[in-house]
């Protein structure tokens, strides 16, 4: 199948995760993640009428969006501070603020710039060595100390699930990150909204949608397999 035939079925799957969630249809936006393709695959969803792309890389996506300025882009992947300069502004939101550190520098080359970035707190949802994030007794905090930044505004949570083979392992982790964006927006701290939550993959997206994710980020299963020395 064709990328567009592919994202349709995509689609299609997280229609159905939400009618068995009982939740409306059209509340979750699939998040085409875009890392190590080419422009002319992205092109092509685009004239489709898609929209939001996700790129893990700062240099690809800058190389990407400055290419496809009506394209939507989303930076996915761990962001260096030094790295900040090229994303903002180029990012419509930037899912993966890991550190209060990182945050700040966002805060303030969005100022000079004259923006607002939107951000999302990663969580490291598993509690993987191998992952960025904040851990789920530290995301309220880092919500607070965020909260005064110019610059910033911290629209949701972001979580990267562990990678396995039964989506139904990382149930209850979707669910316990909804709860967080639950007992977070309860708060009512300034600055700080809950609206977005950005959680599943090819893998597990449809049980993230059952567990009330408003963005899921699939690429193998609208890209196919990835080609990493492109990258």
């Amino acid at each position: 199948m064709s990328v567009t035939e592919n994202l349709k079925e995509v689609e299609r799957r997280v229609e159905e995760a939400l009618r068995r969630a009982g939740r409306p249809a059209g509340s979750v936006t699939v998040l085409a993640v875009s890392k190590t393709k080419p422009v002319e695959m992205i092109r092509e969803l685009l004239d489709a009428g898609h929209l939001d792309f996700g790129e893990n890389y700062v240099q690809e996506l800058k190389e990407k969006a400055d290419a496809l300025p009506e394209a939507r882009f989303h930076m996915i992947g761990h962001l260096q501070r030094n790295k900040v300069k090229t994303t903002v502004g180029r990012a419509v939101m930037i899912h993966s603020v890991d550190s209060v550190r990182l945050a700040e520098e966002i805060s303030k080359e969005s100022v000079k710039k004259g923006l607002v970035s939107e951000i999302l707190l990663e969580i490291n949802g598993g509690n993987e060595e191998s992952k960025f994030g904040f851990d789920f007794s530290e995301a309220e905090e880092a919500c607070r100390q965020i909260s005064p930044l110019p610059g910033v505004h911290v629209a949701g949570l972001m979580c990267v699930a562990p990678y396995v083979e039964d989506p139904e392992k990382n149930r209850p982790i979707f669910r316990k990150m909804f709860q967080l964006a639950v007992d977070i927006a309860n708060k009512n701290i300034d600055n700080i909204s809950m609206k977005v939550l950005s959680m599943g993959m090819t893998g597990d997206f449809e049980t993230a949608v059952e567990e009330g994710a408003t963005i899921v980020r699939v690429g193998t299963a609208v890209f196919g397999e990835r080609n990493y020395r492109r990258a």
